[in-house]
């Protein structure tokens, strides 16, 4: 099993990337959102990877952080779901966006994913609905900078906030970025969706 890959970032293609470990080009295989966030070409990079090995095949998945690698292997625990299934929902929402959209039962987000269909998303949410965590991607989703807010929200007035815009037909994405851009001392639900609602405007 590779954990990690360390090296410089050789080049960046149309779905992976090559990292030259010792001067062995090591391909591998990253959502579209991570791949964006990667130094320029020549710098040095680590990379947490998955080996899916096939009978015709060996392919190595990287991801930025081991926390959005753990989210992928729960993705591709569903059956039905394999990794460049995996790929493909993770190309289209980050790990917490993923998280909330599990959590909001949105099944049109993740269906969005190219080759993700309407129930291939709905078997994902019912099998991960339980493995995870609101809270945890409510600590630690930062909107950085000027978004950051002034005074720390409790996750649960966060979490029925952020359902109460799913409910109102928003995405579970945009609903999480409006939310955490929220800076209130002590509020209540109802501040947290009128000022939200105002972002997304």
């Amino acid at each position: 099993m590779i954990s990690y890959v360390r090296g410089e970032l050789a080049y960046i293609e149309k779905e992976k990337v090559i990292i030259d470990v010792g001067g062995v080009g090591y391909g591998i295989y990253m959502p579209g959102q991570a791949m964006s966030l990667l130094p320029q070409p020549g710098n040095e990079v680590k990379i947490h990877t998955y080996l899916n090995v096939r009978e015709d095949a060996m392919q190595l998945f990287g991801f930025l952080t081991r926390d959005d690698l753990e989210v992928f292997k729960l993705v591709i625990g569903v059956s039905g779901i394999g990794p460049k299934g995996g790929l493909s929902i993770l190309s289209q929402l980050t790990p917490d966006e993923l998280r909330f959209a599990v959590l909001s039962g949105d099944v049109k987000a993740i269906s969005a994913s190219p080759g993700i269909g309407k129930k291939t998303a709905e078997k994902l949410i019912i099998e991960l609905k339980d493995k995870l965590d609101i809270e945890d991607a409510l600590h630690r989703v930062s909107g950085g900078g000027a978004d950051e807010p002034a005074y720390e929200l409790s996750g649960s007035v966060q979490s029925e906030a952020v359902q109460a815009l799913t409910a109102l037909g928003y995405s579970s994405a945009d609903s999480l970025r409006a939310v955490k851009q929220v800076s209130l001392e002590n509020p209540t639900v109802e501040d947290v969706l009128k000022e939200a609602l105002k972002k997304m405007l």
